[in-house]
C-alpha cells in the first residue's frame, strides 16, 4: 500500500525545498511530487488526459478539479516508492473534499499525514519578496497567493485535525531543523 503525505504550507513556508531534500536523502524509499509539476508531466506525455489538461493550461483555465485529482491519484499509484510526499496538496476545501472522497474508496492509497509547514505572513512575505519589497505588483501577488491559502486554511486544518492527521512543523527555524523534525516524523509513521 502507498502511504501518502501531504505537505501545506504558506507562500514561502519551504514546503517544497523540504520535500525535496528528504526525497533526495532517501531517494529509494520517497518520492515527492506536486500538482503543478504532474500535471505540467502529464501534459508533455502526450497522452489523452495530457491533451484534456493542455486545453485547460492553455487558455489560462483552471483545471477541473475531477481530472487534477486522476492525475495526482495516478501518480501516487504509479510512484516508484511507497512512500510519497506530496507538497502544495490540498488547497482549496473543494480540492480537499474530493481527494477524501478518492481516498475512501481507494485500497492502494492511504493517507498517512498532513503536516503543514507554520511560518507568519511577515516571514513568508520576507521569504517571497525579499529585497523586491515596494513593488506594488509583486507585492499584490503575494498578498493574493497569500488569501488563497489562507481562507480555506481553518477549514482544512479542522477537517484533518478530526481526523488526528495533521501535524504542524515550525518553519521559521533552520532548514536543516525543519528538515530533520519532517523526515523523523514520516519515518515515525511508516
Amino acid at each position: 500500500m502507498k502511504k501518502l503525505f501531504l505537505i501545506i504550507g504558506a507562500p514561502g513556508s519551504g514546503k517544497t525545498t523540504d520535500a525535496e531534500i528528504i526525497a533526495e536523502r532517501n531517494t529509494d524509499a520517497i518520492v515527492h511530487y506536486s500538482t503543478g509539476d504532474l500535471l505540467r508531466a502529464e501534459v508533455a506525455s502526450g497522452s489523452e488526459r495530457g491533451q484534456l489538461i493542455d486545453s485547460f493550461i492553455s487558455k489560462g483555465q483552471i483545471v477541473p478539479i475531477e481530472i487534477a485529482i486522476a492525475t495526482i491519484v495516478t501518480a501516487i499509484k504509479d510512484a516508484p516508492s511507497d512512500i510519497i510526499l506530496f507538497d502544495g496538496y490540498p488547497r482549496s476545501h473543494e480540492q480537499m473534499n474530493e481527494l477524501d472522497k478518492f481516498l475512501a474508496h481507494d485500497t492502494e492509497v492511504e493517507l498517512v499525514s498532513v503536516i503543514e509547514v507554520v511560518v507568519s505572513e511577515a516571514v513568508a512575505r520576507d521569504r517571497v519578496l525579499g529585497r523586491s519589497r515596494g513593488a506594488d505588483d509583486k507585492e499584490e501577488v503575494f498578498n493574493n497567493r497569500m488569501k488563497v491559502y489562507t481562507d480555506p486554511l481553518a477549514d482544512i486544518q479542522a477537517f484533518y485535525e478530526t481526523k488526528n492527521l495533521l501535524k504542524k512543523i515550525d518553519g521559521e527555524r533552520s532548514i536543516d531543523a525543519i528538515v530533520d523534525e519532517m523526515e523523523l516524523f514520516i519515518e515515525s509513521k511508516i
